[in-house]
């Protein structure tokens, strides 16, 4: 197993803070040294997301502070959300990795509202990219200002990716059309860490977290050129909603068809960590006529120790089993 990772000597957003890879040939029992994919900071290097190719290479995307911005209004500022939305590759099971490349990442109506008038962009992404139809897919969060406010989901899609060797090659579209996200005005700023799976039928299902006790979730049936205006996440549609706090709502699509999200089921108003995102639970969801209906959830997770509790989780499925990593910030585990 590869996998990527953010790190830094210090607490989250730590000007050192960079990205990382680590080997496991044990399925996670054991882990090679930190590879750097980027040298620690500054300039901040965070969020970094993974996709192999279908020759076997490894991409990582994730923001980077390219132009070393460190203050904003005469103050010094956290600055792992701000910047490029950079990759660089890795051709030897993430042994090195390329020169770094630069997304091309449109300026939108959030972006010319925020506090840098767009000069800046500020985003996002935790979404680890899915082949939807031969296609690489991410989504990510754009924030309208700074720091973690008015959030709206946005999408990478690239129809070469998975087959062209030559990066100076590679197609790159933003979704949804347009210059607005994915947002629903009626659940105010936080709307944030994106993240989405391919149905059956070909509907792009994507979930968001929010600071209102649920999550929020919209549909595409036109591969991501428009999106539902978001909805809580419901048990059956017009039923009753998720409780979940501001927390995320990771959402996967196991190889036999059964969607997964994972949640916390306690409200938490606002709140962005505590207790409340302890324990862990999963719930299992089927698709009918198009939507999702989810079935009650089950406890996956509970840590007695660590009271803060885990979230920012993936689930890595082999063999007939599964796995499921998380972390509560200091420690990162599998499960």
């Amino acid at each position: 197993w590869l996998c990527t990772m953010t790190t830094g000597p210090g607490r989250e957003g730590h000007e050192a803070q960079h990205v990382v890879s680590t080997f496991s040939p044990d399925q996670g029992r054991t882990w090679g040294p930190l590879v750097d994919i980027e040298p620690h900071g500054p300039p901040e290097a965070s969020w970094i997301v993974p996709i192999v190719t279908d020759f076997g290479r490894v991409y990582g995307f994730y923001t980077f502070n390219g132009d070393n911005v460190r203050t904003l209004k005469g103050k010094n500022i956290r600055a792992d959300v701000i910047g490029w939305y950079a990759y660089r590759y890795s051709d030897d099971r993430g042994k090195t990795w390329s020169d770094r490349y630069r997304l091309p990442l449109r300026v939108t109506a959030a972006d010319r509202g925020n506090d840098f008038q767009g000069k800046v962009q500020i985003f996002w992404g935790i979404d680890k990219p899915t082949v939807v139809d031969g296609d690489a897919m991410f989504a990510f969060t754009k924030l309208g200002k700074f720091m973690l406010d008015l959030g709206e989901g946005w999408f990478y899609r690239s129809d070469n990716l998975m087959t062209e060797r030559d990066p100076d090659k590679l197609r790159w579209q933003l979704l949804p059309d347009g210059d607005r996200g994915v947002r629903n005005e009626a659940f105010n700023s936080v709307q944030e860490e994106h993240n989405f799976v391919r149905l059956g039928d070909g509907t792009l299902y994507c979930v968001s977290r929010t600071a209102e006790g649920f999550p929020a979730c919209s549909y595409s049936r036109d591969g991501g050129r428009t999106w539902t205006e978001p909805q809580a996440m419901t048990y059956t549609p017009g039923g009753r909603s998720i409780k979940t706090p501001r927390a995320c709502p990771k959402v996967w699509r196991t190889r036999g068809g059964t969607v997964l999200v994972w949640c916390h089921t306690t409200p938490g108003r606002g709140v962005v960590a505590g207790p409340i995102r302890n324990p862990v639970w999963i719930t299992g969801g089927v698709e009918r006529e198009g939507l999702i209906h989810w079935a009650q959830p089950e406890i996956l997770l509970y840590d007695d120790v660590v009271k803060r509790g885990s979230s920012d989780p993936d689930l890595v499925e082999q063999d007939g089993r599964y796995w499921f990593s998380e972390t509560q910030k200091t420690i990162a585990r599998v499960l």
